[in-house]
């Protein structure tokens, strides 16, 4: 379980970036897999997801996750919609006390948010698909039009390293016709292949819309007793791969 420096000082929401241990699952969703899109038994999810909420003092019913697709769409839980089983989306936002509002990843970027001004609370699954497709913009929209005066605080939680995240020329050159600036978040690995900082690239779309960052600094692909990870997974030629779930709620 690892937290924000910064979010761990407000006393009126929770939150937590939970690692893969501590929990049911077996084999290579060992242990505390949440992913409901995974192949592993759904019981073991479901206790999983049971122990999650249990920790962060919620009932299960009051944890809203999403069906995350490498979308740009955000939903808003309000008193109408609170009740929803699943989101199809890949931000969550609410000004409704009670609700955790969680994210899974395997190497994408968990990012949960804080308007302290206003108490409302989100959840952001950013991939490079998403980030790419203005999930991050937009969710910050969204945060603006509940309530323009505010101040946001974000933290970015455990994902792919810099190191670790290989790619090839084609992925480069799709950043590179989107903005020349992308050249940044590239570094040279070897003729073919380059690395890609995802973390700083999503920190940066952040720290332009005014979001004050702060990192919960890990790389899902080397710390392998701690996180799950899709590259990993296919590098080992594995089946799957779990989901580690990231979690903010407002306290009543």
């Amino acid at each position: 379980m690892f937290y924000s420096k910064k979010l761990k000082k407000f006393k009126n929401i929770k939150h937590c970036f939970f690692s893969r241990r501590g929990g049911f699952s077996k084999g290579i969703y060992q242990s505390l897999n949440c992913g409901e899109g995974s192949k592993d038994n759904k019981k073991n999810i479901y206790r999983n997801l049971s122990l999650v909420a249990k920790k962060m003092k919620i009932n299960k019913e009051r944890l809203s996750l999403m069906y995350q697709t490498h979308s740009n769409k955000v939903i808003i839980i309000n008193k109408k919609n609170k009740n929803s089983k699943k989101f199809n989306s890949d931000a969550l936002i609410t000004k409704v006390k009670g609700i955790a509002l969680g994210v899974v990843t395997a190497d994408c970027v968990p990012i949960i948010l804080y308007d302290i001004k206003n108490q409302i609370i989100g959840c952001i699954h950013a991939g490079w698909k998403g980030a790419s497709s203005g999930i991050i913009e937009n969710t910050v929209k969204k945060f603006k039009n509940l309530n323009s005066k505010n101040k946001i605080f974000a933290s970015i939680g455990p994902c792919i390293g810099k190191k670790s995240y290989e790619v090839d020329r084609d992925f480069y050159k799709k950043f590179i016709l989107k903005s020349k600036k992308n050249a940044v978040y590239f570094s040279k690995k070897n003729k073919k292949k380059k690395l890609f900082n995802l973390r700083k690239y999503v920190s940066d779309k952040l720290i332009k819309l005014n979001v004050k960052v702060d990192h919960v600094n890990h790389d899902t692909f080397k710390e392998k007793s701690i996180f799950f990870s899709y590259r990993r997974s296919q590098k080992l030629q594995e089946k799957d791969y779990g989901r580690c779930i990231s979690i903010i709620s407002l306290v009543e």
